[in-house]
């Protein structure tokens, strides 16, 4: 009697991996659906086809979005309601993703990285290899996305922005010359930070900042009450012709480094905590007494330089004493806008030398529009409610 032998079956271990990635995706995209009708199913208050008293809204049909993994591409059948507005968080992680992956092309396209390096990258990080047409076409396509939202209306109201400018290098017929980016951020009426403007100026002079205002408020931006910014004189006088209801408050740690810079190493900490005395008073009449009060002391400790910037400029940091106490610690100094102004530093850094100003711009604004869409943007930063009330309440107390 003959013992038939086992059969042996071979198995292609790419087609067992392809086979795997496949179910994986088809998971994937099962939950991410399942996850989005269940936040339509929330919205509504009812399931689909489902009668309910409680019942919110209907839906209207779905519309289809890709969004890449690391197994492959799913389809996403965002669900669309007759009325409400359908918002999920899984949908905003993909446009925080989208902005992230336009900038890092960008940046690896001005950093001289090669094309076929840019398609190994690409494959690595986002599991999709970019072919050379689809780069140029994307930078392409990422530059008229960025214009597009740095020249969109601006909506509400904006009672504060804080304002500054960038210099970065570029190429110019051999030469590498010094190029301006102005930028504007703005507290909206919810109290949420907003990136209001973003414009190549030739220089941090007058002409740039009166476009650059014109430009905003062209677009939209209005009930600016205070600006916050860097002591740069043709911004404050930009500001006054467009802007005159609007009071200006000079950047209380810009100042304390101007100081500084006619101090002796060793007595700086010494006059940081008399500096710091000035705008820690109750109120402004306190504050313009303690001004006079340290610049005589500076003149005991023989700095007559330093007495002199601070009789001059120190009234020019009181401004944020005209607004809602609770605010006050948000507009002594410019530092919303400088850590954002750090980081864009950090990402040009890399690139080194522009070819032009176009292409310093829709990095800094990719930067910029990224931002906005993280957590940055989306927190609340202040409280504005009953401004208006706050502000006679406080402004009426004002000696």
């Amino acid at each position: 009697m003959e013992v038939s032998k086992p059969q042996i079956i071979q198995i292609n271990e790419g087609e067992v991996h392809a086979h795997v990635d496949r179910l994986v995706k088809q998971t994937v995209e099962e939950m991410l659906n399942g996850m989005l009708d269940a936040e339509a199913d929330r919205l509504c208050q009812a399931r689909r086809y489902e009668h309910s008293d409680q019942r919110q809204d209907t839906r209207a049909g779905h519309y289809k979005r890709k969004l890449h993994l690391k197994a492959g591409e799913v389809e996403l059948k965002v669900p669309k309601l007759r009325h409400l507005t359908f918002e999920t968080a899984i949908i905003e992680r993909y446009r925080r993703r989208e902005a992230s992956v336009e900038e890092a092309l960008i940046e690896m396209y001005l950093a001289g990285v090669s094309v076929r390096r840019v398609e190994d990258i690409t494959e690595a990080l986002w599991g999709t290899r970019v072919s050379p047409g689809t780069i140029s076409n994307l930078n392409q396509k990422t530059y008229e996305r960025i214009n597009e939202w740095r020249n969109q209306p601006i909506e509400g109201g904006h009672r504060y922005v804080y304002m500054d400018g960038i210099w970065l290098k570029r190429s110019w017929g051999g030469e590498v010359r010094n190029l301006s980016i102005l930028v504007c951020i703005g507290v909206g009426e919810g109290g949420f930070r907003e990136v209001l403007g973003v414009a190549e100026g030739a220089k941090e002079n007058k002409e740039s900042w009166l476009s650059f205002l014109r430009h905003m408020k062209a677009r939209g931006l209005k009930d600016v009450e205070l600006a916050v910014s860097d002591k740069c004189l043709g911004l404050v006088e930009a500001l006054g012709e467009v802007y005159p209801e609007a009071r200006w408050q000079r950047c209380v740690v810009h100042f304390y480094r101007n100081v500084f810079t006619v101090v002796p190493r060793g007595k700086i900490k010494a006059v940081a905590a008399m500096l710091k005395a000035i705008h820690a008073q109750e109120d402004r009449k306190a504050a313009e007494e303690k001004i006079e009060a340290v610049a005589a002391k500076l003149e005991q400790m023989k700095l007559a330089k330093a007495a002199t910037m601070v009789r001059e400029g120190a009234h020019e940091t009181l401004s944020y004493y005209s607004f809602p106490q609770a605010h006050w610690r948000h507009l002594r100094t410019n530092n919303p806008l400088e850590r954002i102004m750090r980081e864009i530093r950090r990402r040009t850094r890399v690139v080194g030398s522009f070819p032009d100003g176009e292409s310093a711009l829709m990095l800094v604004a990719a930067r910029l529009r990224y931002v906005e869409g993280t957590r940055w943007g989306t927190r609340r930063y202040m409280s504005m409610e009953r401004f208006n009330d706050v502000m006679e309440e406080e402004v009426s107390t004002i000696a």
